[in-house]
């Protein structure tokens, strides 16, 4: 990779470094990214989100190791409903496996070689009982035994330990207030964990790196009503992917009760996670509560992304240039496309009241995100402002997108025709082309 690739990596990701520091992530583990190759990059990532200041509950499963063990001692896994049912002699092998995986992620948390990401890490690892099982009992006459449910979270224990930088680890088996223990699934406790701590996002892992279309492409965002549709259809496809269905079932759960995302990525694909969370267009599939990307009217806290979105257009001499005083100033005329907290797009309406117009300006996209039309998007946004302002006329200034104007049925004018205020403004130095669209 060249210096200058790095560099525009590095650039590219501090948003989201910014973004996601203080945040909360309850990151779903399952059993089946812990058998893949890519396991130890995945834990290192995790490590690698705590440095960065991002709060982290890791809960994981362990459905395949316990099949396996259950298997080698000659017991069959009994499900009902799709939920295991778990007698004496599973639970104790169930109890085995879930205390190995704890202290097997522990020690991975735990390295501090030179030659790894994790090297002056000193992550701290805290797990308890934080979750408070209750038994499923019994159901059409199948008695559940040790298979039990989420009762209670204990949301400030967790708070506390978050505060302190630690990552707090939870496994499929919880307690009771009996002083029992049961076996839980990881979904259900990721999903309780996310909603009770109001949790900024679900992180999920799968073999085949996301939800994907008929085609094979890996959809990059799906609502949740979208995807409870692709979650039943999966259900009836015999040899469907475990840990893709178990994080569905998590995550329309959790954006239903409010968590604004949940990301299922690759659990073999190296350093999926970090491209998901730190890049753009990310790898993997967003369940969201809002689509990504919205057109919302400038606030005063938008300021510093419309200026790192027109400064480059301006040092190219194809925007005027604003200072942040004046961005200040005007910032009720501004309008933007937003993507994950990032300004993408600006555009502004200049009101001229006394002769009925408004002027287009400051339009800027940004380049990544030049191919869809975006321009367009704020161009109709403005008319539309523009149309219940009771406008008859939106003028711009350009010299570099006649065409494009003339395009969306603008017409070349004269100085003459702009308002007389704009008149005095004009920069004859600039020689900028007027063109008009008549609202009436």
């Amino acid at each position: 990779m060249r210096t200058t690739e790095i560099v525009d990596g590095f650039r590219q990701s501090a948003p989201y470094v910014n973004a996601h520091r203080g945040k909360t992530f309850v990151v779903m583990l399952g059993g089946e990214a812990m058998i893949q190759p890519g396991f130890r990059s995945i834990i290192n990532d995790i490590a690698l989100l705590n440095s960065l200041g991002i709060k982290i509950v890791l809960v994981y499963g362990a459905r395949p190791q316990i099949n396996q063990a259950l298997e080698q001692h000659g017991l069959a896994a009994q499900y009902h409903n799709r939920i295991r049912v778990t007698d004496d002699d599973s639970f104790r092998l169930i109890k085995q496996v879930a205390g190995a995986l704890q202290l097997d992620i522990t020690a991975r948390l735990s390295m501090s070689l030179s030659n790894t990401p994790m090297h002056n890490a000193q992550i701290n690892v805290v797990s308890g009982n934080f979750v408070i099982a209750q038994p499923l009992g019994v159901d059409e006459g199948i008695d559940y035994h040790h298979s039990g449910r989420v009762r209670r979270i204990d949301v400030a224990g967790i708070r506390r330990q978050l505060d302190q930088n630690c990552i707090v680890l939870m496994g499929p088996v919880a307690a009771s207030v009996t002083g029992e223990s049961f076996n839980l699934t990881a979904e259900e406790i990721a999903t309780q964990v996310a909603t009770k701590l109001r949790a900024d996002k679900m992180i999920g892992f799968t073999d085949i790196g996301g939800i994907v279309d008929e085609m094979g492409e890996i959809i990059a965002e799906l609502m949740p009503n979208d995807a409870e549709k692709i979650m039943l259809a999966l259900e009836e496809q015999p040899g469907a992917c475990t840990a893709t269905l178990a994080f569905l079932h998590a995550a329309i759960s959790a954006s239903r009760a409010g968590i604004p995302r949940c990301h299922l990525v690759s659990n073999s694909m190296n350093g999926a996670l970090l491209q998901e969370l730190f890049s753009r267009d990310g790898i993997g599939t967003q369940i969201v509560t809002e689509a990504a990307e919205r057109l919302r009217a400038a606030t005063i806290n938008d300021i510093g992304g419309i200026l790192d979105l027109i400064r480059p257009l301006e040092q190219q001499g194809l925007l005027v240039r604003r200072s942040r005083e004046q961005l200040e100033m005007e910032i009720d005329q501004f309008v933007l496309i937003e993507r994950d907290g990032l300004v993408i797009g600006c555009a502004a309406l200049y009101p001229f009241p006394e002769e009925n117009v408004g002027e287009f300006a400051c339009l800027a996209v940004h380049p990544n995100y030049r191919d869809a039309d975006r321009g367009t998007l704020l161009l109709k946004n403005i008319i539309q402002l523009a149309r219940q302002r009771k406008y008859n006329t939106l003028f711009a200034l350009t010299t570099r997108s006649i065409h494009w104007f003339l395009e969306h049925g603008f017409e070349l004018k004269n100085v003459e025709d702009l308002p007389e205020k704009k008149q005095q403004l004009y920069n004859y130095q600039r020689r900028s082309k007027i063109l008009a669209l008549d609202l009436t």
